[in-house]
């Protein structure tokens, strides 16, 4: 075959060896709006870092070599010895040793803690996403252990700890630690208060054994996990260490590994619990008001992991298309394709927004920013998770049958996107957990309203929404059968005037005119015409200018 058919030409080349932290305009301005002065030169230093890292050559191999092998359970050593280890490439010790290094679980014990992660959050999880739960779970580990001073003293700066360490030992001899979580059982999946897992109280005060089976264990090469169980006095959260203080192991027998759709570098598996020694964390009985705070802090992080994945999907389809040319010019170039580009921008600019005044609202802590928290989670972890899928989806065809190659490193996205929505609660779940706010909680309506009518008056596709959106909230009898689409508006709304204070006018105008005017078609890419789609689309490209 003659050399010259092997030619090479009009391939895109990699986007490799780009800041991811500085060319993502809404994530740079979000954490300058949202950081005190005095700490923001610090911070952007930092993202700067982790974000040359995660869009280093190498970060992309350590996902890609995690995700080619992913781990491999092994439950006895070679003379017989029950052990329950999770074995994980090097490649995933290396991604989540430089998360933690990075302080990517360390968020509650330090000013704009909480932002500043989030953005680190979002940054490194666009080099690999799956090794982003054992992360999540020790972050939000720590709100449920402060309910206990003595075991808040004892775990947490270990939680926060900026050293990782692999290895199972007892935690006394380890300078960083990971969680897990273990809630969810075969006969009640999200409803936990069927569990039935026992907790048998020992003569020591708060000791217990534990007897059951957890379906889903979260990240079970942890060396802790927050459990629920049934005591004498009702469903109680527990605290169950994989290696006791005398070096002994724990009774953890780990059964099988989860073979899941995505997410395929970390691991979940089923655990079965037999004399298993725990500490209660809380008050007896009330162990879903214990872990609730951890929940919370997880749904959050379903947000931001979602936006990453929306950053990092759109942004390569941005790359490919200002690199690629089709009849007779630049694919960025054409009308059709900047539409739909200069969509999913908007998709990927406007959950970015909302994840980071969340994680300003956790830094803020008062009685008000609680107060919208509780509804703003699950409102954002509902709208923002579901459209991850539809944004990756679409981003992978814009680069036609090269994003349905493996080595474009699309379709582990799109694997990858659906989890957030399942994960902490599926739709139905937040969106009902929407309306038991609404209910039993009129402060949260209350800060809710309050943030979107900071835009009020600024755009009238705004204001109508708002109007049509307190005609709905104003009947809830009946409501349950139109959850989702009462909570959509609300993230839609919440969304808008968030960009309409923020963003640039053309985001706004955009996203306004779009999301809540209703001039839009049904799939990406049905913008109207006149906007100033290129300044969107030229906002969101990464790496270059």
């Amino acid at each position: 075959m003659a050399p010259s058919t092997h030619t090479v030409t009009n391939q895109v080349p990699p986007l490799v060896g780009y800041d991811v932290f500085a060319g993502d305009r809404a994530l740079t301005e979000a954490v300058e709006r949202h950081l005190a002065p005095g700490i923001l030169r610090e911070a952007q230093e930092e993202l700067s870092t982790l974000g040359r890292a995660a869009g280093s050559a190498q970060a992309q191999e350590w996902g890609a070599q995690a995700n080619e092998n992913p781990p491999k359970l092994r439950t006895h050593d070679r003379y017989g010895h029950r052990v329950d280890e999770v074995d994980f490439h090097p490649a995933w010790h290396r991604l989540l040793g430089h998360a933690v290094t990075a302080g990517l679980t360390d968020a509650w014990g330090r000013e704009g803690g909480h932002v500043r992660r989030a953005a680190g959050f979002l940054v490194w999880t666009q080099a690999e996403a799956g090794h982003g739960c054992p992360l999540s779970m020790t972050h939000a580990a720590v709100p449920a252990l402060r309910t206990d001073p003595a075991l808040a003293a004892e775990w947490e700066p270990l939680l926060t700890s900026h050293v990782y360490e692999e290895g199972l030992r007892p935690a006394s001899q380890k300078a960083g630690v990971l969680f897990g979580m273990g809630m969810t059982e075969k006969q009640g999946g999200t409803d936990v208060r069927s569990n039935t897992t026992r907790a048998e109280a020992l003569a020591a005060d708060g000791e217990y054994l534990l007897t059951g089976h957890k379906w889903f264990c979260s990240a079970p090469m942890s060396d802790g996990f927050l459990v629920l169980a049934q005591a004498a006095d009702g469903l109680s959260c527990f605290l169950v260490p994989r290696v006791l203080p005398d070096g002994d192991r724990n009774p953890f027998a780990l059964q099988r590994l989860k073979d899941k759709l995505g997410n395929r570098s970390n691991a979940s598996g089923e655990v079965e619990f037999d004399g298993t020694w725990a500490r209660r964390v809380g008050e007896g009985g009330r162990g879903v008001r214990t872990i609730i705070e951890m929940v919370a802090a997880t749904r959050l992080d379903c947000v931001v992991g979602s936006a990453a994945l929306m950053r990092q999907a759109v942004a390569q389809a941005i790359h490919h298309s200002a690199h690629r040319s089709a009849f007779g010019g630049l694919l960025i170039e054409k009308p059709l394709m900047r539409n739909v580009l200069a969509d999913l921008a908007l998709e990927s600019e406007a959950a970015t927004t909302l994840a980071l005044r969340l994680a300003a609202a956790y830094d803020a802590d008062t009685e008000q920013e609680r107060a919208f928290l509780r509804i703003a989670v699950p409102a954002a972890k509902y709208w923002v998770t579901k459209r991850c899928s539809a944004v990756v989806g679409e981003a992978l065809e814009c680069l036609g049958g090269n994003g349905y190659v493996e080595e474009s490193g699309m379709p582990r996205l799109l694997r990858e996107a659906p989890l957030n929505s399942i994960w902490e609660g599926s739709g139905n779940v937040q969106a009902l957990d929407v309306l038991r706010a609404l209910q039993r909680e009129p402060g949260a309506l209350d800060a809710f309203l309050r943030e979107v009518g900071k835009a009020r008056g600024a755009d009238h596709r705004l204001d109508a929404a708002i109007k049509d959106l307190l005609t709905e909230l104003a009947d809830l009898e009946a409501v349950e059968a139109r959850a989702r689409r009462l909570v959509e508006r609300m993230a839609l709304v919440l969304q808008g005037s968030l960009l309409l204070r923020w963003a640039p006018p053309e985001v706004a105008d955009a996203f306004c005119a779009s999301r809540l005017g209703g001039d839009w078609g049904s799939a990406f890419g049905t913008l109207p015409h006149s906007l100033d789609l290129a300044t969107v689309v030229e906002r969101a490209r990464a790496g270059e200018s």
